[in-house]
Order: C-alpha cells, then sequence, then structure tokens
C-alpha cells in the first residue's frame, strides 16, 4: 500500500499495528484508531489530528509506530502547510485543554498532548467513545483514562459514559447547567448518560447518544 494517497482503513490500521511499539496498550489502540480514520477519510494530503502540526505529528508517530510513516508515504515536507480543516476545531481544543490539565505528570506532555487529541477528536464521533476510537471494549478506555488523566478518570464516580462525561466537565467549568433534575438520578436523560455501552463489534457505525 506504499504511497497510497486515499488507503482504506484496514490498510493504515494494519501498517501502523505492524510497527507499534507497545501493540497491546490501550492508548496505541487508540491513536490507531483515530490516525487511520482520519487518513482513509481524508487523505495521506492532510495531517490526520486537527491540532497537532507536522513536526509534532511526526514525533508522535515514531515514537508510538518508529517507520510507519514510509510505507503510509507520509510527505513530512508537504505536510508542514497542510493542517485539516475541521469547522468544530473548538471543541477539540477545549477537549484537550481539559484532558491535559489533568494528565499524569510523569507523562511526557507531548505525548500526553497527543493522547488528548485523539480522544478529542473520536469525541466529535456519533458513537460511543470507546467505538470512534475503534477500542475493543469501554475497559480498555477506562483503562486509558485512569493512565494518562487520572485525576478526571477519578471524577467519573457514577459510571457517566465517557463522552457525556467530558461535555459535563466543560459545562461546570462554564459553569453550564445541563442536568434536566437536581441530580443524575432522577434526569429524563439517565439511561443516555448511564445506559449500558454494547456493539456489535469494534467500528461497526451503531449510532448512539453519547459515548
Amino acid at each position: 500500500m506504499s504511497y497510497l494517497a486515499c488507503p482504506t482503513f484496514a490498510e493504515v490500521q494494519s501498517v501502523l499495528m505492524a510497527h507499534a511499539r507497545h501493540p497491546h496498550e490501550p492508548a496505541t489502540l487508540a491513536l490507531a484508531g483515530v490516525v487511520s480514520h482520519a487518513l482513509s477519510n481524508h487523505g495521506t494530503q492532510w495531517l490526520p489530528m486537527p491540532g497537532l502540526d507536522a513536526t509534532v505529528t511526526r514525533r508522535v508517530l515514531h515514537t508510538w509506530f518508529p517507520g510507519a510513516d514510509v510505507p503510509l508515504g507520509l510527505d513530512w515536507s508537504a505536510l508542514t502547510l497542510a493542517d485539516r480543516p475541521e469547522p468544530r476545531f473548538d471543541e477539540i481544543e477545549e477537549l484537550m485543554t481539559l484532558l491535559q490539565s489533568h494528565a499524569v505528570p510523569q507523562a511526557d506532555p507531548e505525548q500526553a498532548q497527543a493522547v488528548a487529541c485523539a480522544l478529542a477528536c473520536a469525541s466529535l464521533g456519533h458513537n460511543h467513545l470507546w467505538q470512534d476510537l475503534y477500542l475493543p471494549s469501554r475497559t480498555e478506555l477506562s483503562a486509558l483514562l485512569t493512565q494518562w488523566f487520572p485525576t478526571l478518570a477519578e471524577r467519573n464516580t457514577q459510571n457517566m459514559k465517557w463522552k457525556k462525561f467530558f461535555y459535563k466537565q466543560l459545562c461546570e467549568r462554564a459553569d453550564i447547567n445541563i442536568c434536566k433534575s437536581p441530580t443524575c438520578n432522577v434526569c429524563t436523560d439517565y439511561a443516555v448518560c448511564f445506559g449500558p455501552e454494547t456493539s456489535v463489534g469494534v467500528g461497526v457505525p451503531v449510532v448512539v447518544a453519547g459515548g
């Protein structure tokens, strides 16, 4: 698949995982999922994650998937001036700021930024967040958040769906009340925020309310 302008999701994911430094880590799987989705949908002429420039993206891929940029045919000189248009970039920025404010202190800031960016980009999807990250289940997503953003993960004491939880945190920061009742337990949207997260398979486009 070398130097394909519009590779398929499976092709990109296969290359990334073949070069993955830590193939079984949830963060590796999440980054591979988001990058594969981006390159297969937008082509290799655009950067995969809005908010990360070409220099940072190159270092991130070298850290997580060393050597994968060659078979993917990524032209870093051309990508230097090739950001990716994203109408909801303000949401990505807000979510990244939220996540990075809870990054584990010993984490490399640039790598924590990349993981936060992957989570933020996937949060714009229509499925459960773990599905839009192409993770096997919610368990891997919870493990990822606990490892990289532990103080934020600890706040989700009621096991709210993670995407809903993120946006609830943003609303609380802005002093906006989004709950229809004094407590979540009696809200009419309780099932939307706390219901089961099941799917017939990773990457299957099952549309749900929140993730």
